[in-house]
């Protein structure tokens, strides 16, 4: 009795280690402000500042493929509804 429930214990420690274990996620948290001009990776768009492109003001983090621009936080889902990024400034 006493191995089944050190056994039932040691199964319930061990998922919850699994379950509580920190997850990756897709968006990536763009800075505030691009100081450096340089852009972090993203999987679409190009680094506006690799092309000679300049952001119209320090809180702009890209440029929408329809030339709208985008002030996202995070980088998953910008421009989703403008036909994607043409160009990253963060």
């Amino acid at each position: 009795m006493r191995t089944r429930l050190a056994a039932a214990a040691v199964t319930a420690a061990l998922a919850a280690l699994v379950l509580s274990a920190p997850t990756a996620t897709a968006a990536t948290a763009l800075p505030a402000t691009n100081t450096a001009h340089h852009c972090i990776h993203h999987t679409t768009g190009l680094c506006g500042w690799t092309h000679h492109q300049k952001p119209a003001n320090k809180t702009e983090t890209a440029k929408c493929k329809d030339a709208s621009l985008s002030y996202s936080r995070h980088a998953q889902g910008t421009c989703s509804h403008h036909h994607g990024v043409k160009y990253w400034f963060k």
